[in-house]
């Protein structure tokens, strides 16, 4: 096996440059299924191709499937605006997402592979006294978890970000929460990243394969049933994000989920004018700037259970609406496209990472608005789940069991998004 170092220096770029780049190998296998794993992760997205690849570098499994219904990120992985931060409010969370930046801060090291990890920063805006107290509460918070967490004053946003309309009537500005290690990644380069270290130690990563049924017999996974036939397995790991409760029911299994459409938009490529991450919890509009100079915009969910990839036009007339009272000068830009993804939410707004009753049947889903942040951190500990049949102590509050506790892990309130 070649050693992931030899992949990707400045030595083989330079090499492959006198030859227009043709020589370069693919960067996966495209295997057919075999008739038996020992592990069955069912979604070809970050979390998904981030399990596989834990579980095969960490825990020492090797007949591992990742079988994606379409192509790889082609799902939420690819339907995001990148934002990476960790400033949770409770301590279960904090954890968890802090884990998932610390793993993001070395992940093209790890990987040998470019995810773009872009820390320019994450300010969350507050726009009344409620919001500066219930931020002011939250930076606390993060502080007491050793967080890097700080209140930037109306007078410090102004000089960070000249061209925010701080005193505009709608939603004036007072002040921000502000998280300096925050900030961005490139959304296919982790999906890529991940599989092609997986498929290095031998992962089989199976595109077009769609699940259709999982299949169990006396309380235990036989394996799951796809588009390409029947295949049997071990363990079995669903990170199907807004499908996944589909996929649960057919395992008799109902999950306490909804999933509804996110949206997003990008505008015309211009140049350099935004270099940090601006949120505001009260209109859920977000924004950052690409490398390719695009204004990548973040609307909220709509109001109604769909599994459409696109959604209403009034949370993105809302959102605009927003965006130029904030940033009056975006006032004449033109938007290029527009997508949704299918967020999965469960009721506290915290995600299911958990065994299920059924002996080797696992769920990591309902991450809501919160998924791409926490992709190589939710990878991590659902493949120490799956290897050991237990939790790992980050993701033990976030069990299928609080649903029957209480024990709730309530970020509705708390993540500085509206779900």
């Amino acid at each position: 096996m070649q050693s992931v170092k030899r992949k990707y220096s400045i030595f083989s770029m330079a090499k492959n440059a006198f030859n227009g780049h043709k020589d370069w190998p693919k960067m996966w296998r495209s295997p057919e299924p075999r008739e038996f794993y020992d592990a069955i992760i069912i979604g070809g997205g970050g979390h998904g191709l981030g399990t596989a690849y834990y579980l095969a570098k960490e825990h020492g499994l090797k007949n591992i499937a990742v079988i994606e219904k379409g192509w790889l990120g082609g799902g939420n992985t690819g339907r995001n605006t990148t934002i990476i931060r960790s400033n949770y409010l409770w301590d279960d969370s904090a954890h968890l997402y802090e884990h998932s930046l610390k793993l993001w801060e070395n992940l093209s090291s790890d990987l040998n592979y470019n995810v773009m990890f872009s820390q320019r920063g994450v300010m969350n805006l507050a726009h009344n006294e409620h919001d500066i107290k219930e931020i002011k509460r939250r930076i606390s918070a993060n502080n007491l978890n050793g967080i890097d967490s700080l209140w930037l004053s109306k007078e410090e946003i102004q000089k960070k970000v000249p061209i925010m309309n701080t005193d505009n009537l709608r939603y004036p500005v007072l002040g921000a929460s502000y998280q300096p290690r925050g900030g961005t990644a490139r959304h296919d380069a982790i999906a890529w990243g991940f599989a092609m270290r997986a498929d290095e130690m031998g992962v089989d990563i199976i595109q077009n394969c769609e699940a259709l049924q999982i299949k169990t017999k006396n309380g235990k996974i036989e394996g799951v049933e796809t588009s390409k036939g029947f295949i049997r397995a071990n363990k079995v790991g669903v990170v199907a994000s807004g499908h996944s409760s589909v996929l649960a029911e057919t395992a008799g299994i109902r999950l306490p989920l909804q999933s509804k459409p996110l949206q997003a938009l990008v505008s015309e490529p211009i140049k350099p004018i935004i270099d940090t991450v601006v949120m505001s919890s009260a209109v859920h509009a977000y924004v950052s700037q690409s490398d390719k100079g695009e204004l990548v915009i973040g609307a909220g969910t709509d109001s109604y259970n769909s599994f459409t990839q696109r959604g209403g036009f009034d949370i993105i007339e809302e959102t605009i609406r927003a965006m130029v009272e904030l940033y009056p000068v975006f006032g004449k830009m033109k938007m290029l496209r527009q997508w949704g993804g299918i967020v999965d939410i469960c009721p506290d707004a915290s995600p299911i990472i958990s065994k299920s009753d059924i002996e080797g049947l696992f769920f990591n889903c309902g991450w809501g608005t919160g998924g791409f942040k926490a992709t190589p951190g939710s990878a991590n500990v659902f493949a120490h789940t799956i290897a050991k049949n237990e939790p790992h102590q980050i993701n033990a509050a976030f069990s299928l069991e609080r649903f029957v506790s209480g024990k709730l892990v309530d970020e509705h309130g708390a993540a500085a998004v509206a779900h």
